[in-house]
């Protein structure tokens, strides 16, 4: 039987333990017997051989091409393998675009793709709702016969900031979370400082009555009086003190996003008696407006996802061949690097009866068979992951990137694994990876206008606002106490790219873009009983030289 396309040509090579240089999956592709070729390739691999080059199999073909095909187009570019479709009526985006206090017209946010086909839809924060264009899965009319793709690694950067994978010192006593509650107030109000004229808790409370004060301090009770105001007490390293927020003063947008335990400043007035400082402004630490990004001297894209989930029984193994089999196109040459966020596999036991909805019960096959899928990925592409909550690292955050015994399961493409969260800087522009357990929390605790399921890109505005990705402590989301806090965001990304929620979306907050990848998993029945749909099948891809953005379909 003939192999069809060019991830059944990576699949037959993985099932034999080899990946596979793009150019080498093309060139078998290209062949006149693809299943023979294959078989000769395995056949004289050299003993040591881990992945299959091109010169592997140009010394069993010698460069033969397809009978009656043509490798090089005659226009000297590359095969199309999608046809336009600009009047589809199964794909729908929009664009949206929110002004609060704290925000400028460059906050724009991109609605999430309501596509129910396999659709392209193209822009950063502003997509052309009337521009889309289907994947051709016809094997018929695979592209490999194009042009085999060659990228030089000596022009790749690639570097990896803020993995506390092996650096994990906390012992889970008191004096830790202490540690780790001064670390974050510290280096969070060294921002605000310059922008407020800060005072110690204790030295505002021997401040005379009337004088101007203004305090930093993480946020310790957040209530309502009978009266409509609001009590916000706020906590420094000498003690505590309270802020009055009048509910004439026009902060009440400002106060419905407050989270516990975040960093804050309070501008003011103190009472006659100096008991309570009068609020007049709140300061979140936030991304500055003039925040100037960074991109690559080259045109170079990287693909963003997350939440594969191989395992579970709702696992879309063929949605990922249709991703994977696109990478080895010549449409897809400009991908050398894939940002994977988190969840890699379904997990064992996350939630209640969880066992009737996997396909593979055991964590550890779990991780060989994504191995197995991820072997279908380009060999030449650079590949960072983190993991999330249904890998098999602690649930705390921050979470280590896998132990010794599961990194050498997925030792596939000398990926690297590193912890959640982490920064990776890619050709200059400074992805923060972050799987995005705390936004769960962040859309309970917030209005729905500002953090919701289905515009995910707004919830993370709210993480950049605080700079910190889970900033409130004793929810939803369990934090592991460090002599540092590695969920601070101390420096400004240019790229925000979580995961978890299982939807799509997307958008510019003070030039930071914001996404959130979707899901390569269908809805489960545990999805169902609590009304989660998810986005799944897309892949976002960034072009590292422009941060514009294109998100494909393959579902």
């Amino acid at each position: 039987m003939p192999l069809e396309s060019n991830a059944r040509i990576a699949k037959e090579l993985a099932r034999h333990g080899y990946n596979a240089e793009r150019e080498a999956i093309t060139l078998l592709a290209s062949a006149s017997d693809s299943t023979a070729a294959v078989e000769s390739v395995v056949d004289h691999a050299p003993d040591d051989a881990l992945r299959i080059t091109s010169d592997h199999v140009r010394a069993v073909t010698n460069g033969e091409p397809a009978s009656g095909a043509d490798p090089t187009p005659a226009d000297g570019g590359s095969a199309d393998p999608i046809h336009s479709d600009g009047d589809s009526a199964d794909s729908e985006s929009d664009t949206t675009s929110e002004s609060t206090p704290d925000q400028t017209s460059d906050e724009r946010s991109s609605a999430t793709s309501k596509s129910r086909s396999p659709v392209e839809t193209e822009g950063s924060s502003n997509p052309d709702p009337d521009h889309t264009v289907e994947h051709n899965t016809d094997p018929a009319s695979d592209p490999s016969t194009d042009t085999a793709l060659h990228h030089d690694p000596d022009l790749r950067e690639l570097e990896v900031g803020n993995d506390m994978t092996g650096r994990s010192t906390g012992t889970g006593e008191y004096g830790d979370f202490v540690k780790t509650f001064r670390d974050r107030y510290e280096r969070l109000s060294k921002v605000l400082r310059g922008r407020v004229n800060h005072r110690p808790a204790e030295a505002i409370a021997e401040m005379p009555g009337g004088s101007d004060a203004a305090m930093i301090g993480l946020v310790n009770d957040v209530r309502s009086t009978k009266s409509g105001h609001w009590l916000v007490e706020l906590e420094d390293t000498t003690g505590t003190f309270p802020a009055l927020i009048m509910k004439d003063k026009g902060l009440a947008d400002l106060v419905d996003e407050i989270l516990m335990d975040e960093c804050l400043a309070v501008e003011g007035t103190l009472a006659d008696d100096s008991g309570i400082l009068f609020a007049d402004s709140l300061h979140f630490p936030d991304v500055p407006r003039t925040h100037r990004t960074g991109a690559a001297d080259r045109h170079v894209q990287a693909a963003l996802i997350s939440d594969v989930h191989v395992g579970s029984d709702e696992f879309m193994a063929d949605a990922w061949s249709r991703f994977t089999d696109w990478l080895h196109t010549p449409e897809a040459e400009p991908i050398e690097y894939l940002l994977l966020a988190g969840d890699m596999v379904e997990g064992v036991g996350v939630y209640p009866d969880q066992d009737e909805e996997l396909e593979i019960v055991d964590i550890y096959d779990q991780y060989e068979a994504f191995a197995e899928h991820l072997k279908e990925v380009p060999a030449d592409t650079e590949i960072v992951m983190i993991p999330g909550n249904h890998d098999a690292v602690r649930l705390a955050e921050p979470q280590p990137g896998f132990n010794d015994e599961i990194r050498s399961i997925m030792d596939v493409h000398d990926a690297q694994i590193v912890s959640n969260p982490a920064t990776v800087t890619v050709e200059g522009v400074d992805v923060l990876m972050y799987h995005g357990v705390s936004l769960d929390e962040v859309i309970a605790e917030l209005p729905e206008e500002k953090a919701s399921y289905d515009e995910p890109h707004k919830a993370m505005y709210q993480l950049l606002k605080k700079r910190h990705v889970a900033p409130q402590f004793g929810g939803h989301t369990r934090v592991a106490p460090e002599e540092r806090d590695y969920l601070v965001i101390e420096d400004v990304p240019d790229v925000f790219h979580t995961g978890h929620v299982h939807k799509l979306g997307w958008g510019k907050y003070h030039n930071v873009l914001a996404v959130n990848s979707g899901c390569w998993q269908a809805q489960t029945d545990f999805q169902k009983s609590v009304n989660i749909d998810p986005d799944s099948g897309y892949a976002p891809i960034l072009d590292l030289d422009t941060l514009e953005m294109t998100v494909r379909k393959f579902a």
